[in-house]
């Protein structure tokens, strides 16, 4: 049984919102660039991306820290994919349609097939 601590799951759950929120602020950061193939450098969008992956990458640190194993704690992380849709539909009013739905649905029964079903959390 792998013990894994609740703030361990927090953390990745917030670098999962993180992770998503830094590809939307690329996205925003792309669409506003100039002609040059490197004016992304000096976009501030992008510039805010890159420092949610920074983030991210201290989220998974201390996760990792207090006792979280990846095959525990890496599915949560395809949580992106459904805070990227949610993102979406809030920033650019993508629609979120019912095959979209059920795909969160299945991606969290891979998330609990993958790891929260072999996990005992721990307080």
């Amino acid at each position: 049984m792998l013990n894994t601590p609740l703030v361990s799951i927090v953390c990745v759950l917030i670098a999962a919102l993180l992770g998503a929120g830094g590809q939307y602020l690329f996205k925003i950061g792309t669409d506003r660039m100039g002609e040059s193939a490197l004016s992304f450098l000096w976009s501030p969008w992008v510039l805010a991306g890159m420092i949610c992956y920074i983030v991210v990458m201290f989220f998974f640190t201390y996760a990792f820290k207090k006792g979280g194993t990846v095959t525990v704690l890496y599915p949560i992380y395809a949580s992106t994919f459904i805070w990227a849709a949610v993102l979406g539909w809030l920033i650019y009013a993508q629609p979120i349609r019912l095959i979209h739905i059920f795909g969160m649905v299945l991606l969290l029964a891979g998330m609990y097939c993958m790891g929260i079903g072999n996990a005992r959390i721990e307080s």
